[in-house]
């Protein structure tokens, strides 16, 4: 039996594997009736995965699915090869590029791409903070492209056809000229990749977007009348009650945060945290003074939290990452929190260290119930009468350095 993948045309995930089927000599069949909606809808199509995505790839031994998976399958189909590197740690640094493009590019990519297609609602701030977290990935990819041809080794690997393919769903849609421009090695190489037979024979002609959709107009609301005129048995019932047919069916009220239920606070957070953004110089005296000026210990509580695994804090760049995805997943509570992450030492493990203000005199339940990173660090909350916490505070908020004799490898803000 044939290897079959099962896909639509211009899927990203299934470039994957049929370019490493180039760099092998494996030969893959791919059904051009295979349509989107309907066969993998099929009784048939769900025995090979249940779940119903695309790609899947028919072996003589079962069913693949998951793209990475059978991008590796086919990698490894033929015995070992350069795109499974040469040794073991070359296999770990193509399974470590590996996933750093699927959890920092990809995600980063699609979060970009859905709402801007109209797949998800659109957020300005999530938006914002989806881009800000793609920028650094990228910047961590420029500095290793600085002094490196491929992400391992001297040739292509498995590593560098997952990357790219990651990518090349973001430049056709969302990612221009002129965000990569700050990026030139990654450029570079990924413009070098793409024009490659073996890359070329399967992707084609690559061209990049020339500027960014505009966020898709709602929809209006349709009006409940036409349902009622189109269920006859429901007029009867609008005789006997003439409560009008778009009372019936408006929606009900948003239920309220229960911290917009709290009792006022003379602490106006949006005027603090212009005074953190507008500080200069002198923060000690203008910042910090004016921050406890404000504080607000009725309306609010202040939090140290700890990252409870520091021991696992070995690679600089995925601990940075680590803690940017905390701070991306905090923006719900933007109308209710400040925040501070350092994180800290000049070589590792580094040591994730965290100031967050609350409104009000818990952790908010929604964040915790929400944000799964919350269980990932020790809290503890601030006692502001023991000036040595205090301390701790002020110096936290203005990144001192060195802090708790330190050096700081980055701080971040949640403002």
């Amino acid at each position: 039996m044939a290897l079959v993948m099962h896909t639509y045309p211009g899927n990203k995930g299934a470039f994957k594997a049929l370019i490493a089927a180039e760099y092998t000599g494996v030969k893959i069949e791919v059904p051009s009736d295979f349509q989107m909606g309907v066969t993998n809808k099929s009784p048939e199509f769900l025995k090979l995965n249940p779940i119903g995505k695309v790609p899947v790839l028919e072996t003589p031994e079962g069913p693949i699915f998951e793209s990475n998976a059978i991008a590796r399958y086919v990698s490894r189909l033929k015995g070992d090869n350069s795109l499974v590197g040469s040794s073991l740690i070359e296999y770990a640094q193509i399974e470590q590029w590996i996933d750093f493009a699927s959890m920092e590019v990809d995600v980063n990519i699609l979060r970009w791409f859905a709402p801007r297609m109209g797949y998800a609602p659109f957020l300005a701030p999530a938006e914002e903070a989806t881009i800000s977290a793609l920028k650094r990935a990228l910047d961590v990819l420029n500095t290793h492209l600085a002094s490196n041809t491929y992400l391992v080794g001297h040739s292509v690997t498995l590593a560098d056809i997952v990357l790219v393919c990651n990518m090349y769903l973001g430049i056709r849609t969302v990612v221009t000229k002129s965000f990569t421009s700050a990026f030139p090695h990654v450029e570079r190489y990924f413009w070098t990749l793409v024009n490659q037979p073996n890359f070329k024979k399967v992707m084609g002609d690559v061209k990049q977007a020339e500027s960014v959709p505009a966020v898709p107009s709602k929809k209006p609301a349709q009006s409940a009348k036409p349902k009622a005129k189109e269920e006859p048995k429901k007029e009867a019932k609008k005789e006997e009650a003439p409560k009008p047919a778009e009372e019936e069916e408006a929606p009900k009220p948003k239920a309220k945060n229960p911290l917009d239920l709290l009792p006022p606070s003379k602490m106006i957070l949006d005027e603090w945290k212009r005074l953190y953004s507008n500080t200069k110089t002198n923060f000690r005296e203008v910042a910090i003074k004016g921050f406890w000026d404000m504080y607000d210990p009725e309306g609010y509580s202040l939090w140290f939290c700890d990252y409870k695994y520091n021991e696992e804090n070995t690679v600089s760049f995925v601990t940075l990452n680590k803690v940017g995805g905390f701070l991306q997943r905090m923006d719900l509570t933007r109308k209710y929190a400040f925040g501070k992450m350092l994180v800290c030492g000049s070589e590792p493990p580094f040591k994730v260290k965290g100031l967050w203000l609350f409104r009000g005199q818990e952790i908010p339940k929604f964040v915790m119930d929400e944000v799964y990173d919350m269980e990932l660090y020790e809290w503890k909350k601030v006692d502001i009468s023991d000036e040595a916490q205090k301390e701790r505070v002020s110096q936290m908020i203005e990144d001192a350095e060195p802090f708790e004799g330190e050096a700081l490898l980055d701080a971040k803000c949640f403002k």
